[in-house]
């Protein structure tokens, strides 16, 4: 079968596209014919050899959302048979034509929804949802800024926020076209966080308060200037670094206007069944009921996942990237 794989870290070079054998499923496992494997920021972080909460052991491939179709069932498996068109959490392995995956981290396809759009539920899609409510703490009425506010996790966020309850969603973005697409999604007003001066619009959209919650995925002087923009109380959830710049923030500077950080990474809530499985049939019913809708930005063959992480590295993209092995 065809997959990418990196025998080195570093730029989106380092991907390559090349034949290796299939894996079978074993007890307990299903294989898995790839349609759409969704591209996530944090194969960038482990391509390039950036600190990563768990291990890629070389030659490495990525992919930890698929959808597809069940290709081979292996013993004991008894909920699911060949032809199932279903999508998984694979955590890795996903660029790929064939993957195996537990059959407990598989779920059947709803009906309507495509293999692309499939591949946005699980790692955007609960990333948002449980960044909000869960370490967030979001109440109604409140206030929220979503950085990078047209990217995969950003365009949940926007919509999410709203359906949760918030009273105010301010988008971050770097260039009108973004701030554009995600005021269409639902964010009352927009900001350009690439600008020094943010904070201080935002503290200006919220009538001088700030933010209740800020979704943070930047790293590096853009955490102090998140910090600047949010209120008293309020919450910072910081999910990601995409700039790769370590930020350093003094904790007395929280004190006075009882301000927290909260870490948050999707990788840990896997292992919280009891917040998983209810906060993906949430999301399932809202894009069923048309409250949600989930935006699949580009799709590229598998051999051009070098062009998808440059792209996605560069922040050139709005919404969701998938390769599609079959292309």
């Amino acid at each position: 079968m065809k997959t990418v794989r990196f025998h080195r870290t570093g730029g989106p070079e380092v991907l390559i596209y090349e034949e290796v054998s299939a894996p079978q499923a074993g007890q307990g496992e299903v294989q898995i014919r790839v349609d759409a494997v969704g591209v996530n920021f944090a194969d960038v972080l482990r391509r390039r050899g950036d600190d990563y909460p768990e291990k890629s052991p070389l030659p490495f491939t990525l992919g930890g959302e698929v959808a597809g179709v069940v290709s081979a069932v292996g013993g004991g498996v008894t909920n699911l048979k060949e032809g199932d068109a279903v999508y998984a959490t694979t955590r890795v392995g996903g660029y790929a034509q064939y993957v195996v995956a537990p059959a407990a981290a598989v779920i059947p396809l709803p009906h309507g929804i495509t293999a692309a759009q499939a591949t946005t539920l699980v790692v955007q899609g609960l990333t948002a949802l449980l960044a909000l409510r869960h370490a967030g703490r979001l109440a109604k009425g409140e206030s929220v800024l979503v950085e990078a506010a047209a990217g995969g996790v950003g365009a949940f966020a926007v919509q999410l926020a709203k359906l949760l309850g918030a009273g105010q969603v301010i988008a971050a973005a770097s260039t009108p076209e973004k701030r554009k697409f995600a005021e269409s999604l639902g964010a009352d007003e927009s900001v350009d966080y690439t600008r020094s001066d943010w904070a201080n619009q935002v503290r200006e959209l919220t009538g001088g308060k700030g933010v209740d919650i800020v979704l943070e995925m930047s790293g590096g002087e853009t955490v102090g200037r998140a910090l600047d923009a949010l209120a008293a109380f309020g919450r910072m959830v910081v999910y990601g670094q995409a700039s790769g710049e370590v930020a350093t923030v003094d904790p007395q500077r929280l004190t006075v206007s009882n301000q927290s950080i909260t870490g948050f990474y999707i990788g840990q809530y896997f292992q919280r069944g009891e917040l998983i499985t209810p906060a993906l049939r949430e999301i399932v019913d809202y894009v069923a009921s048309g409250e949600l809708t989930l935006h699949v930005g580009a799709t590229f063959p598998l051999s051009a996942a070098v062009e998808a992480h440059r792209l996605l590295e560069g922040r050139k993209t709005t919404g969701k990237l998938v390769l599609e092995p079959w292309a």
